[in-house]
């Protein structure tokens, strides 16, 4: 096995055994009520900040960090969810995407920062306008990266949104970890148990 694939195996494991420290931010009981509107803006809102302040945090050197030939780099990271944000939150307000930028293909850290909180921002609007009167307004989402056109509803995009959100910061919590920083979700979990 490769140095590399046995790092990334013994931080994955070191990871698992810390996992009671991991934590969102929101508790169930917090972000869980009947009204699926404000659901979906609770788990935005917890996502956004744990994405701005990862974006933040980790050090502009390391943004060309790849952990392995077959995955994105740090700063690839950031831009696939800055364009996913601008993606999904345009198809849910019923507009055309606010930039056409593949934000995949920048590498500075200032200009990723920027992207992402333009984009997080754009989001917030998208959530803040989605009530449960609207929550199931139909929308026929146009073509993106790899996918058809698809028939939905807004509220499934702005889920759809938040999960890819989610997902894709536990890769930013590899990278961080990997790179001896701990998340910010973890570091505030750690901070309130003082």
């Amino acid at each position: 096995m490769p140095r590399t694939a046995w790092k990334l195996w013994i931080v994955m494991i070191g990871a698992s055994a810390t996992a009671f420290t991991q934590t969102t931010g929101a508790g169930y009981a917090d972000a869980l009520t009947p009204s699926l509107a404000a659901v979906a803006k609770t788990m935005h809102a917890t996502i956004r900040r744990d994405l701005a302040e990862s974006a933040q945090n980790m050090p502009a050197d390391e943004y060309s960090f790849q952990p392995t030939p077959q995955v994105r780099t740090f700063a690839q990271l950031i831009g696939h969810v800055v364009n996913g944000n601008w993606y999904f939150c345009s198809q849910a307000k019923r507009e055309r995407p606010p930039t056409t930028t593949n934000h995949e293909q920048l590498t500075d850290k200032a200009a990723l920062v920027k992207a992402l909180n333009d984009s997080l921002t754009y989001c917030d609007q998208a959530y803040s306008e989605t009530t449960d009167a609207n929550f199931t307004q139909t929308v026929r989402m146009q073509p993106g990266v790899g996918m058809g056109p698809a028939n939905t509803v807004r509220g499934a995009i702005l889920t759809f949104n938040t999960a890819h959100n989610n997902e894709h910061y536990g890769n930013i919590v590899l990278y961080m970890r990997l790179k001896g920083h701990v998340p910010p979700s973890t570091a505030r979990e750690q901070q309130s148990q003082k």
